[in-house]
């Protein structure tokens, strides 16, 4: 027969050295600060710093700091324009003159004064006209050639050097109405560049609560599984014992060697998610220094508002609402733009020479449009159109700023219920892990029961965790859907709150 060969399965456990995991965490810590020292911040701390010091912050005040220059510059529209105009400038011209008419009557005009003359001086002297007229024919025919001389026609060339410096004035007396809805439009733009300021705030506080808290929740989150992965290694260590007097299987002993391996393995998890959540915060702040956090989660016990108030008085708090009535009331001024363009224009001109000329001219002008290629009254339904548009947006985005804000408030009140339940859950908790443990000292219970009992308050130590960030976004998103995230501050210290530390 063929042999047959068993092999005893073997157990092999890597053990590691307890000082690697710190020496580990050490080394991290010290990639991640560079400083040689710590340091701490408050909430309230974080948000001032990020409101005054972060790019998208810095950003939009340049925005609307520019709007409201842009608003000023435009204010003295429809006043005179005034110039002073340099014209220098040479000009060659050569043109040909006919000399054909000069030659006739120049002609006409010396035999018509010879002949006057001739005969005044016959009058005079009684010479008879046969004389005379022989006379005249000779001195014609003299004048004649004489003139012919003269070419039919000469060129004449003209140059010149000139430089002519002038005083213009152009003041418009009438546009349809296109000076006014430039002002107009540049005076919405920079409110609107107010409320896009005040939204960006809005929006940079609600970033450094999500990473501030998120930060927090990670460091309970660690000290949970620091807390179960302690716990387990004591649970090891007294199994070891109870194995040693023969009071426990090796079975036994290696369930709790397990779950040990494994609470110091979520002990590491848990650590790196919170350097990967301070360097976050750290780098929104601009620094690297920022390694405690002073203002611990918290669930507030009761509300300060109700539902239905914050669903009447949104409109007047929220920033994206307010500027989508701003774009609204701009497309208004741009409807009336357009149908200016169709009007006539009138304006008043004038010119004045400094040279020594003194030459001046003032007038009035109008001008009508008839074709241009552009449908003008297109772009008006063009125009009209999009300012419908933007009232049906603005609508549609009071709904969805509704839903989110009764979501909230739902998420909101659920949270501090769980909070008030998880309280009572983890009493019970502490009590049936000290049960189950003295039951499996005195050989009632199985290992299994304590290491359940052990990760059920660790895990309810990192629920109460959870629960309380759920309730800080929650609250986060209500204030922000209203408008009034700015009132975040005063959450944190309210008198009915309960903290977790």
């Amino acid at each position: 027969m063929p042999q047959r060969f068993q092999l005893k399965p073997r157990k092999l456990t890597l053990r590691m050295n307890p000082v690697f995991p710190s020496f580990i965490c050490l080394c991290t810590s010290m990639l991640f600060h560079t400083p040689s020292y710590a340091k701490s911040i408050s909430y309230i701390e974080a948000e001032q710093n990020i409101l005054t010091q972060s790019y998208s912050t810095r950003a939009a005040q340049a925005l609307q700091q520019s709007a409201q220059l842009q608003a000023e510059a435009v204010k003295g529209l429809g006043l005179p324009r005034i110039d002073l105009n340099v014209r220098a400038y040479a000009f060659h011209n050569e043109v040909d003159v006919p000399l054909n008419s000069l030659k006739n009557n120049l002609d006409n005009t010396l035999t018509q004064g010879v002949n006057n003359q001739i005969d005044q001086w016959q009058n005079n002297s009684g010479i008879p006209s046969g004389i005379t007229d022989t006379l005249k024919d000779g001195v014609g025919q003299v004048i004649d050639r004489g003139v012919g001389l003269i070419p039919n026609e000469a060129t004449v060339n003209l140059d010149d050097q000139v430089v002519r410096p002038t005083v213009s004035v152009f003041m418009p007396l009438y546009t349809g109405g296109l000076t006014s809805s430039a002002k107009q439009m540049a005076q919405i733009q920079s409110e609107r560049s107010v409320i896009n300021n005040k939204q960006q705030q809005d929006l940079q506080r609600f970033e450094i609560i999500q990473a501030y808290f998120n930060s927090q929740l990670q460091t309970q989150l660690l000290a949970a599984s620091r807390f179960n992965a302690q716990a387990m290694q004591t649970h090891y260590q007294n199994a070891l014992k109870l194995e040693q007097q023969g009071f426990i299987s090796k079975g036994q002993r290696m369930q709790f060697e397990v779950a040990k391996n494994n609470a110091e393995r979520l002990a590491q998890n848990a650590q790196a998610n919170l350097q990967a959540s301070l360097f976050q915060l750290n780098n929104l702040l601009q620094s690297s220094e920022i390694t405690e956090l002073s203002t611990p989660l918290f669930v507030n016990t009761t509300q300060n508002h109700s539902v239905n108030q914050l669903l009447k008085s949104y409109p007047e708090q929220s920033s994206l609402v307010q500027k989508l009535q701003k774009d609204t009331e701009l497309a208004g001024v741009k409807v009336k733009a357009e149908s200016a363009a169709k009007k006539p224009t009138v304006f008043a001109f004038g010119e004045y020479s400094l040279d020594e000329h003194q030459n001046w001219i003032v007038g009035i002008a109008a001008q009508y449009n008839l074709f241009s290629g552009i449908d003008k009254q297109k772009n008006i339904q063009a125009a009209e159109l999009q300012r419908y548009a933007l009232q049906l947006t603005t609508e549609r985005t009071k709904q969805e700023i509704e839903n989110m804000i009764y979501k909230s408030y739902s998420e909101l009140e659920t949270a501090q219920q769980s909070h008030v339940l998880l309280q009572q859950n983890m009493l019970a908790a502490q009590e049936n892990l000290r049960i189950q443990t003295l039951s499996f000292k005195e050989d009632m219970g199985t290992a299994t029961q304590v290491i359940d009992a052990q990760n059920a308050m660790t895990a309810l130590k990192s629920e109460m965790a959870l629960n309380a960030y759920k309730y800080v976004m929650s609250l986060a998103t209500l204030l922000q859907s209203h408008g009034s995230i700015a009132e975040f501050q005063s959450y944190v210290n309210q008198k009915n709150t309960q903290y977790i530390r």
